[in-house]
């Protein structure tokens, strides 16, 4: 069963790659899924909010604008807005969670992450980790 669960976690976060290309952003493209019950109920990837311009990245600076969204607000968002529940669900997402995605994550309900990318913070995971959320880093 374990090696069954370990297939899925590698097909999900896979997907959660192709899903990372449809984000605007040119500095890093994240993608995020939530699944439950091996059924996926959200997905997310990182960009502005609805009605705002595809552009991610300030034009002088280079960084990224203050009102991106995350890939992993933006799954949760959606599964909200949706009127699904995360409670208990496992996000799959391209890089490491940030301290205020691991927040979400944590009042979502989610009780596991899988992802492929580390982050060089990590006091998300620290965070995930103090709150008793299962983490699993797969890499290739």
């Amino acid at each position: 069963m374990e090696d069954k669960q370990r297939q899925f976690d590698r097909s999900y976060l896979e997907m959660a790659q192709v899903w990372a290309k449809n984000s605007y952003c040119k500095r890093r493209q994240v993608g995020a899924l939530l699944v439950k019950d091996r059924m996926i109920i959200s997905d997310g990837y990182n960009g502005t909010p609805v009605g705002f311009e595809n552009v991610c990245e300030d034009e002088v600076t280079g960084r990224t604008k203050p009102y991106v969204l995350h890939a992993e607000a933006n799954a949760i968002t959606k599964v909200a807005k949706s009127g699904n529940s995360s409670e208990g669900a496992t996000m799959y997402v391209t890089t490491a969670p940030c301290l205020e995605c691991s927040k979400l994550i944590i009042q979502a309900g989610i009780k596991r992450l899988v992802y492929k990318n580390s982050y060089s913070v990590t006091d998300g995971l620290d965070l995930l980790e103090r709150a008793g959320v299962e983490i699993l880093n797969l890499t290739d």
